[in-house]
This record gives C-alpha cells, structure tokens and sequence, in this order.
C-alpha cells in the first residue's frame, strides 16, 4: 500500500537515502557482429546481457533500473559508445515513473557516442511523470561524421487514466546533438502545470512524444509518408502529429495526444518508416514494447 503519507510514492520507496546509479556500456565491431565489450555500474542501474533478436550485426542491450521507480533525490547517468561499424539499440523494459520530489530534485543523464560508420538507436519506453515530480533530463548525443542516431521518448504528465493530474511539479529537458563535430540540435525547455495548460506549451494535452533521426539526406517522399501518418488514427481524432526537417540531416517527428498507448503506436509506425530509409534496416520492434 503506498504511504497513506505520500499517496504519489509506494511505501518501499518512502524515506530511502537517495540513489545515484552509473552505467557505462561499450559496444565495439568483431567481423559481422557488434559485441558488448564494456558493461560498467554502480547502483541500481546495469543490463544483463547482449541479445540478438535481428542477427548478431546488431546488439540489443536492455537498460533495468531495478527499484522500478524514480524518487526526489535520485540521479541516473548512462554511458553508451557505439566503436567504428557498430549498430546498438537501447532499450528499457517498462515505463520509467518519476514520483514525488519531497522537496528535492531527480534527475537522469544520458550521453551517447556512434563513432565512425556506427549507429546507435535510444528507444526507451514511455516516462510517467507523477503530480509534484522535479525532474532534469539532459541528453547528449555525439556522432561521427557518417554515423546514425534514431532516438525516441514519450513523456506522460500525469496518470490521466487512473484519474491523476499532473497539478504541480517542474520537468526541465536538455537535448544536444552533435555530428562530426557540429551542433545539429539543441533544445531545452521547462514543463510545468502552466506549460501543459498553454497553447504556447502542450495545449492542455498530456502526452507529448518526440522521434529525432539523424544521417543522411532525407527524402521528400519519406516526409511525405510521415505526415500521413498523423491524416487517420489517434493524431487524426483530436491529437496533433507533424514531421519537419531541420537541416539536411536531422529529421524531427513529434506527437500531441492524452493516450500513451495510442503514442506508441504512432512512435512505432514512425520508426517502421525511419529505420529502413537511415540504416538500411528492416522495422523491428523492440520485443519488450511488446510485454
């Protein structure tokens, strides 16, 4: 039962000293296949081994943060390198909940690095942002000149389904891209109740979920295709879906929406047309999306 105290906090979490967590993974090429070659933690944050679930050109890693939830005071850090020619994708195995502050800041840092003919895709599941959370999100993302980057995210503030608004509390997100040395992306904001309200800010919708690809050219008719994606469906029945370019080589897919389930799947279908066109990869989706 949660803690009559706290009713945002499960009682196993209430009172404990904060966590800080580090995870350093390294990936490297060996032949026709990517090896996890470096796996380094300390705290609550680790992944249990290599999978193959698309032949062993490609390695799946499962980040797990065993608690099962973030709590005021709790910091996250991952570490990921993608070595020449390797191809990763990260994954999580659930959504990420992000409780109650009491009175102090949570926050995760994830910094990731494709070298040279690398990619690397960041496809964790939906975050849950409960009433009163503060939380700093930061994401770095290094490429060389010719690697790849396909990142997701899905921010819930808010249980709407279990009838909890996201009243109080501040998210601030930093998002940096760079390729070849140049800043391709760079974006920060705050979400606060005032911001979800705002027509300048998420229109009073709960669900906000973001694709950025970046890499080659991207094609017009691959634009295209996307755009439609959002004519039928949960985008087309009161929620809002757009695709731009920004650039010659960052592509940028976003989703308004009260319905996290409907946002993955619009998220999926999204990536089921990025994959194949930036890697040259058939869709796949990750298998604990599906559990």
């Amino acid at each position: 039962m949660p803690d009559s105290s706290n009713p945002s906090l499960p009682s196993d979490q209430a009172g404990h000293p904060a966590w800080h967590a580090h995870l350093s993974l390294a990936f490297s090429r060996d032949g026709a296949a990517t090896r996890l070659t470096g796996r380094r933690h300390s705290g609550p944050l680790r992944v249990q081994k290599a999978l193959y679930p698309e032949g062993f050109d490609v390695c799946h890693a499962i980040v797990i943060h065993p608690p099962g939830g973030v709590v005021g005071g709790d910091r996250l850090a991952l570490e990921a390198v993608a070595g020449d020619g390797a191809q990763v994708v990260l994954t999580t195995p659930g959504a990420a909940k992000w409780y109650r502050a009491n009175g102090k800041t949570s926050g995760q840092q994830v910094t990731l690095e494709a070298r040279q003919g690398a990619a690397i895709e960041w496809l964790p599941q939906e975050s849950i942002f409960f009433d009163d959370a503060r939380v700093e999100l930061e994401h770095d993302v290094q490429l060389a000149a010719d690697a790849a980057y396909i990142g997701c995210e899905i921010l819930c503030l808010g249980r709407r389904a279990a009838g909890e608004s996201f009243n109080t509390g501040r998210i601030r997100q930093v998002t940096r891209i760079r390729r070849g040395g140049k800043l391709l992306w760079w974006e920060q904001g705050v979400l606060t109740p005032h911001t979800l309200a705002s027509p300048l800010g998420l229109a009073g919708y709960t669900v906000c979920a973001t694709l950025l690809a970046v890499g080659n050219t991207f094609s017009a008719d691959l634009l295209a295709a996307l755009r439609a994606l959002g004519d039928t469906g949960p985008a087309g029945q009161g929620g809002h879906w757009g695709a731009t370019l920004a650039g010659k080589h960052v592509l940028a897919i976003r989703h308004l929406g009260h319905d996290s389930e409907a946002a993955r799947e619009l998220m999926l279908a999204a990536l089921h047309l990025v994959r194949p066109a930036l890697l040259g990869r058939a869709a796949h989706t990750p298998r604990s999306w599906r559990t």
